[in-house]
């Protein structure tokens, strides 16, 4: 094999024992060779610009909860041609999300088989990036999820343009937790009025409740994207 065309790897683990299986793994493929190894994302930040990689197999985990997304992310920025592919142990959606926002090439679990890893470094360097079973079950479910929310919030904020302006801040002020009396002094009214308002505003959303009202309208964060407006 011609050294120049070997792709070229730093292993970036704070775990020796993950990093010599990473290494064993390369070094039995003839078309690959480790240039450095890295025990922190601050390291696989300075080894990647000086040894000038063609892919860092980055864990997330390491000094800090992110710093391998975070070391992801400053050599994505500063050395776009560097491919990554983060190796951990973490499923969690945040982390993957985050991961793939700083940049990444693919994400594999340590738990993965040799075959897979070799397979992933030789895909990265191809530039292809398989969507695993995995991440692709987590963009559906994010994908229903934003589109749940958008539907949702769009039909909040049609019912809370059809409120009064009493009732819109009886609303916001219920939102807040304050009870029903501390409103009505606020608003200098009677409890009467305080009842009729909350009537009036669970006729319009269809609801039994106002406790679920406020809950839907604080889930979506309403009133802090009015204040947006």
């Amino acid at each position: 094999m011609d050294m120049k065309s070997q792709i070229k790897l730093v292993v970036v683990d704070d775990m020796e024992a993950h990093r010599r299986r990473l290494e064993r793994i390369i070094a039995e493929c003839p078309d690959m060779k480790v240039v450095a190894s890295s025990k922190s994302g601050y390291e696989a930040v300075l080894d990647a610009a000086m040894h000038q990689p063609d892919i860092v197999l980055m864990d997330i985990e390491m000094e800090d909860a992110m710093a391998g997304i975070t070391a992801a992310k400053q050599i994505h920025e500063k050395l776009p041609h560097i491919k990554i592919i983060v190796l951990t142990v973490h499923k969690d959606d945040n982390i993957i999300f985050a991961a793939f926002q700083s940049g990444i090439m693919d994400y594999v679990l340590k738990t993965a088989p040799k075959e897979e890893i070799v397979e992933a470094i030789r895909s990265a360097y191809q530039d292809r990036s398989p969507i695993r079973p995995m991440i692709a079950q987590k963009i559906r479910s994010e994908f229903q999820r934003v589109k749940k929310t958008e539907q949702s919030l769009l039909y909040v904020i049609q019912i809370i343009s059809e409120l009064t302006p009493s009732e819109l801040q009886v609303l916001k002020l219920l939102c807040e937790n304050k009870p029903r009396k501390k409103i009505a002094e606020e608003r200098s009214v009677e409890a009467e009025t305080i009842k009729k308002q909350i009537g009036s505003i669970l006729k319009k959303f269809q609801m039994d409740n106002i406790a679920s009202v406020v809950s839907s309208v604080n889930e979506l964060n309403i009133f802090e994207i009015l204040k947006k407006l």
